[in-house]
């Protein structure tokens, strides 16, 4: 599909789309751009053979590159965009991995004026509680959804090659609007992962922590297990989204002093009830969306 794939922040997702398009023979060449900071990510990288070479000069990554996909975090989109536009190929496609879709098109707006027709916003859902380059697995994306964030201004011919080249990675594609995509991701990932940092540390400041620890059950390990991703990616994906965030805290917030009251009022009745709902809303749940084709 390309010739020349340049990954900008190679890490554990952008190492996995590395791995993957290689293996499945997506690309001729994978190529790495970072700063100096980043030099010994990127020699590990080319040391296990996630990419052929890496840059810290943007004009010698962009050479001859045909797709850039960028898996930096979504807070410092604004600068990566400011990097590349020097070198902005109208040939070439481009695309992201951010878990924010606004703050995205933000940044690029702020950059170009507006959004170029050949980016595509995009958001693989995927993720793992290592984070960089040697935590890079080859199927990190296979049965998992990845979204697509087009405008109307986006070419239609470049969303469909960029959506053919997940799918051939093994991942399911939908097509939603950013501000859809911010408002569902809200909920269901950033709302979580922030529940579970809260927990954690919450229980980490406990002056018995270590019992609590050593006897934690297997379903505090499964919800804790989020509280491992990288705080500085979730503290910009959590700053960028804020706006659909905070009502949704505000809302378990709610819920929370709802339980409380019932515990505190001894309503076993309608304790049950409301984790009776809480099972069957997950069942139903599942039973429609645990699929991801």
């Amino acid at each position: 599909m390309f010739e020349r794939l340049c990954i900008i922040g190679i890490g554990l997702i952008g190492g996995s789309i590395a791995k993957a398009a290689r293996a499945e023979g997506l690309c001729q060449q994978v190529v790495a751009l970072g700063r100096e900071k980043n030099l010994p990510n990127m020699q590990r990288a080319l040391e296990l053979g996630v990419v052929d070479a890496f840059f810290t000069d943007t004009a010698q990554a962009m050479a001859g590159t045909d797709c850039v996909i960028i898996c930096t975090p979504v807070g410092s989109m604004q600068a990566i965009f400011e990097q590349l536009k020097p070198h902005w190929n109208s040939q070439t496609l481009y695309s992201d991995a951010g878990s924010t879709k606004g703050s995205v098109i933000e940044a690029a707006r702020a950059v170009f004026g507006d959004v170029p027709s050949n980016f595509v916003p995009a958001h693989p859902i995927a993720g793992a509680e290592r984070s960089g380059v040697e935590a890079a697995k080859v199927d990190l994306y296979k049965n998992r959804r990845v979204i697509l964030t087009p405008l109307s201004s986006t070419d239609t011919g470049a969303v469909d090659k960029l959506g053919e080249f997940w799918r051939r990675i093994g991942s399911s594609v939908s097509v939603m609007t950013v501000e859809h995509h911010d408002t569902v991701l809200a909920a269901t990932s950033h709302l979580p992962h922030i529940l579970a940092f809260a927990l954690v540390g919450m229980l980490g400041r406990k002056d018995e922590q270590r019992e609590i620890f050593k006897y934690a059950a297997g379903g505090f390990k499964d919800f804790s297990r989020i509280a491992s991703s990288d705080p500085t990616m979730w503290q910009d994906i959590c700053l960028a989204n804020k706006q659909e965030i905070i009502p949704l805290i505000q809302q378990f917030q709610a819920e929370l002093g709802q339980i409380e009251r019932l515990l505190q009022n001894d309503e076993a009745s309608s304790l049950f009830d409301t984790f009776s709902y809480a099972k069957q809303a997950r069942q139903r749940f599942l039973e429609t969306f645990d699929d991801p084709t």
